[in-house]
This record gives structure tokens, C-alpha cells and sequence, in this order.
């Protein structure tokens, strides 16, 4: 054999050779590592709505805002709140008169003598002593909720966050529990990766995790916090019957199912600001099956 067929032999050698440990790392990579391109940066979004009706009068924030827990976003009708407080608070102070003179009109004729007032008449009194002290009551409740519908004219961010799809303006009618805005908390941000069902045996409780975010390549770290242990089965709903509707065709090209992982960021570099719903790779280092 020729020198040339045998240096011509050894390249094709090498070529095949180099292909096989490529397609070998390829595979290993994408099909017996622990990861997966199919990640999302999420958070908790309170949806704000108010608590009690009517025209709001106030917006103090603006859309995107970062806002403090505790700094007014809106205010609804104060005024008629007010006068509604002043009103209850007359009627505690018309049943707390009534109760003051029951109570000595029944405590004159406890002390009078049974020829003068008659035992009935004594029970009479104590009786409405009674009537006159539930009344009290039901206004002292009246005037706290009043007190407390007062309060809630004014909304306030019940976490630190950011203000997202604004839709409230001076003169909107606020009805209760009608969300006129969603809140991002700030110090919610996590992870979710959706891991195919095969990689589910490589994964653990707290097992160290890379979050690489597809916006600038940026890499995190955290750990797996939890594990779904349930998914939608799309092929049986429930029938009328309350029965399992049950696909009768079976596809023979089976895709694994994905279950979504939850990963705590350990850590947010300074000046990255999270986004929720942005796309990230998730990948455990290191994690192969044996």
C-alpha cells in the first residue's frame, strides 16, 4: 500500500473518528444531561382592585413605577366615606344616650318600693336596658365599619414592586373587586423549567442550578426549590357523564411529557433587572445518567 492511500486511510480515520466522539458529546449532551432550553423567569403579581365603590379622585402612580409597600397607588370617593363615618358616629352617640337613661330609669325604679312600683314595671325597665345596650352595640359595630371603609378609600402597594398594566384614571367608577391594576412583587422572582419526564430521575431537592437568561447571556445561579407532581392529561377529560372521555387513537411516536421545575435564584447580580416571562435555559452542572 501507498504512502499516500495509507495518510488518505488515516484522515478518513480521523474524520470518522472525530464525527463519532462529536455525535457521542452531542448526544450526552442533549439527551443524558439534566437541562432544558424551555425556562421562565416569573414572579407574583397581586392584581389590585379596591375594596370599596365609587369615582376614584386620586392616581399617584404611573405605569411601570417601582413603588414601596405601603405607598398610596389610588383613592376612592373620601368624602362620601366621611360623611358616611360622621353619620354612624352620631347614631353611636343618639344609642349611647338612650343607654344612659334606660340604665337610670331602671336603676330609680330598682330602688323604689313595691307599693310605689310594681315588679313588672321594674322588668320593663331592665328589659329595655337590654334593647337599649344591643342598639348601643350595633352602632359601635356600624361606626368600625365605617371607620374601616374610610380607611380603604385609600389603596395602598401592599408589597415592594412594580406597577404593571395601569388601567385607572381620575374619574373611573372603582368597583369592589374589580382590579384595576397588577403589582409585580420585586422580591419574588424565580425560575421554572420545563424538564422532560426522562430527566425527572436526575433531579433533587436543592440540587445547584445554572439559570442563563437568553437577554445578554446572563448567568445565574440558584437551586431546584420544588417539583410538579402533576400535569394536565390532554388525551382523558371528563366527559358529561362525569366519566373519562378517553382518545380512542394512540399516537405511536411518543413525546415526553414536561413538568415544570421551580428554581430559587440564590443570587441577582447588582443592576440586573428581572423580567417576568422572559425566556432561560436551565441547567443542572455536572448532573448525567449513569
Amino acid at each position: 500500500m501507498s504512502l499516500s492511500k495509507i495518510v488518505r486511510f488515516l484522515i478518513t480515520a480521523l474524520l470518522v473518528g472525530a464525527a463519532l466522539w462529536m455525535g457521542r458529546g452531542a448526544w450526552d449532551h442533549y439527551m443524558e444531561s439534566a437541562w432544558t432550553r424551555d425556562g421562565r423567569i416569573k414572579a407574583d403579581i397581586i392584581n389590585i382592585s379596591a375594596d370599596v365603590a365609587g369615582t376614584v379622585t386620586e392616581v399617584l402612580v404611573h405605569d411601570n413605577q417601582l413603588v414601596q409597600q405601603g405607598d398610596i397607588l389610588f383613592v376612592v370617593d373620601k368624602e362620601r366615606y366621611e360623611n358616611a363615618l360622621a353619620q354612624t358616629n352620631a347614631q353611636l352617640s343618639a344609642t349611647q344616650v338612650e343607654k344612659g337613661r334606660r340604665s337610670k330609669e331602671a336603676s330609680r325604679r330598682a330602688g323604689l318600693d313595691s307599693s310605689v312600683v310594681s315588679a313588672e314595671s321594674r322588668e320593663t325597665a331592665e328589659f329595655a336596658v337590654g334593647t337599649a345596650s344591643a342598639q348601643y352595640q350595633s352602632a359601635v359595630t356600624a361606626r368600625n365599619l365605617a371607620q374601616l371603609n374610610l380607611e380603604r378609600t385609600v389603596v395602598r402597594a401592599p408589597v415592594t414592586g412594580y406597577v404593571t398594566n395601569l388601567n385607572v384614571h381620575v374619574g373611573d367608577f372603582a368597583a369592589v373587586g374589580a382590579a384595576k391594576l397588577a403589582l409585580i412583587n420585586r422580591e419574588s422572582f424565580y425560575a421554572v423549567g420545563y424538564f422532560e419526564e426522562t430527566k425527572l430521575p436526575l433531579l433533587k431537592l436543592n440540587d445547584a442550578v445554572e439559570v442563563r437568561l437568553m437577554s445578554g447571556d446572563v448567568l445565574l445561579k440558584g437551586h431546584i426549590e420544588s417539583i410538579a407532581h402533576g400535569i394536565t392529561d390532554r388525551d382523558a377529560p371528563i366527559g358529561r357523564e362525569l366519566l373519562a372521555d378517553v382518545n380512542p387513537t394512540f399516537n405511536w411516536v411518543r413525546l415526553a411529557q414536561r413538568v415544570p421545575v421551580r428554581i430559587h435564584i440564590d443570587d441577582v447580580p447588582k443592576g440586573l433587572e428581572l423580567v417576568a416571562g422572559t425566556t432561560c435555559s436551565v441547567v443542572l452542572p455536572g448532573v448525567k445518567k449513569n
